[in-house]
């Protein structure tokens, strides 16, 4: 492995970081804030780290394995660091545990937070608190390979590492165009959410952060109380429906808008997903009604929220769901474990392996019928490769593992075991809220150090997907 390459790509990775910090650093000189220094710092800091090895390593358009997946794992991890700094820097509530906390959950999309007062944060820091979601809802590397001329076989490693292979299993094109679809389609939902939300009267301020946690499908509000700040049911209603599209494999999000209309309908993740939702808001509307609210149209608005939040992994509230009856609490953990389809921004286990488990366990019973009975699994007339229906369970299984090994760990900290174990998947998930003491309204302040250090851990592992962490402190042992 080639450490000097390595370093050259992070270099373009530290740049693009610097380039939000210093956006950030325009708005704090604007608003004559007080995270101006704390943020120009740490741009400039993010920047020339960033320019030298651009500067004294030439390019190579070819890269193995093992460098890609370090790139992609230490793109992460550094990210992550530069984010503290602005945050440490600033000082108040951000101790550097809190700062990681904070960097982690905006970088991996999760969304929760150690702030109790998010409206006495300088407008400079909050903006960079909301780019670390957006950035990090593309992909970091993503970006990186959108924004640069192509880079032959490399751009290809390095979009293996990144992205889920159940999402490049519904692309058909070359990276370079795979890589500007997704852009296009991020850039353009921000867009267009961000002018909906100014025709409900939020600044333009608000209605970035808010649309950059929303196509990120991160939840880091402006607003202490989240969403229930603007008590709106018309930027509730725009933010549904943006939650719900980003929820959806950006590929077919593209076909969409380019005029296939069908094709986003005729594919059995989607339907699920889209099911899924519907079957959510329905339970957990009959759960909430009377038990919460008098009307039955206030228990749809709030249910169907709170569902679509938790089940695209975005995080907003606009009620305290920590006080529903626990059948809406168990449909809301479910959507957290879940979440929505591959090739989105959604974080969890997904939609594509949720079907791929139910298309098996369909297959082990027509086994069981038919001893002797050839089955396979289709999808769209389509057979699926027995390695990726492996994979998916394996890493279903991995995933409930590490969930119940944190849980444990976490309640060793006298941490009670709804807030533990809510807590636990809504990091792995990036989902952000939990229930109990880490609840819709509340944060994640008053956890112990160590406690935040596992979630984060579990972000971490949540976004990459597992196998690459594995990967990569395991990679001594590659042939």
């Amino acid at each position: 492995m080639r450490p000097e390459i390595v370093m050259r790509y992070l270099g373009f990775i530290l740049l693009i970081n610097a380039l939000f910090l210093l956006i950030s650093t325009a708005i704090s000189w604007g608003q004559g804030d007080g995270s101006f220094a704390p943020l120009l710092f740490s741009a400039a800091v993010s920047f020339l780290f960033g320019v030298f090895p651009l500067i004294f390593v030439p390019p190579a358009l070819e890269i193995t394995n093992k460098e890609g997946l370090f790139i992609v794992v230490l793109g992460w991890l550094i990210s992550c660091l530069v984010g503290v700094m602005p945050y440490v820097l600033w000082g108040g509530p951000f101790t550097f545990t809190n700062a990681w906390f904070e960097s982690v959950s905006g970088f991996t999309t999760t969304g929760s937070s150690i702030l109790s007062d998010i409206e006495g944060i300088p407008p400079g820091l909050l903006f960079w608190r909301a780019s670390t979601h957006w950035l990090g809802g593309i992909g970091i590397i993503v970006f990186v390979l959108a924004v640069m001329p192509s880079m032959g076989p490399a751009a290809m490693v390095l979009y293996r590492s990144e992205i889920s292979s159940l999402a490049t299993d519904n692309f058909r094109y070359r990276t370079q165009k795979t890589l500007m679809i997704i852009l296009y389609v991020y850039v353009g939902l921000t867009v267009l959410e961000t002018l909906a939300l100014l025709t409900q009267g939020l600044s333009l301020f608000d209605a970035v952060a808010h649309s950059f946690a929303t196509i990120a499908t991160g939840g880091f509000s402006t607003k202490n109380t989240s969403i229930a700040h603007f008590a709106s049911p018309g930027v509730e209603s725009i933010l549904m429906v943006f939650m719900l599209v980003s929820g959806i494999h950006f590929g077919l999000l593209y076909l969409f808008a380019t005029g296939s209309f069908r094709k986003i309908f005729e594919s059995a993740m989607v339907r699920y997903y889209l099911g899924a939702v519907v079957l959510g808001v329905f339970a957990v509307c009959i759960s909430v009604y009377t038990a919460n609210y008098d009307s039955l149209t206030d228990a749809l608005r709030y249910s169907a929220f709170q569902v679509l939040s938790v089940g695209t992994s975005t995080g907003f509230a606009n009620a305290d769901s920590s006080v529903w009856p626990p059948l809406s609490q168990l449909v809301l953990l479910f959507f957290t474990l879940q979440c929505a389809c591959a090739g989105s921004t959604s974080g969890g286990i997904k939609v594509d392996r949720i079907v791929l488990f139910g298309k098996t366990l369909e297959k082990q019973i027509f086994k069981l019928r038919h001893p002797k009975g050839v089955f396979a699994i289709k999808i769209k007339g389509a057979t699926v490769d027995e390695e990726i229906v492996e994979a998916a369970m394996v890493y279903i299984l991995l995933y409930l593992g590490i969930l119940l090994a944190s849980t444990m760990i976490i309640t060793a900290f006298h941490v009670d075991l709804l807030s533990a174990f809510s807590g636990a998947a809504a990091a792995m998930g990036n989902v952000g809220p939990g229930f109990g003491s880490v609840g819709s309204m509340a944060n994640y302040a008053h956890l112990p150090s160590a406690v935040k250090w596992i979630l984060t851990a579990d972000m971490l592992l949540g976004r990459l997907e597992i196998f690459a962490l594995i990967l990569f402190v395991t990679i001594r042992r590659w042939k």
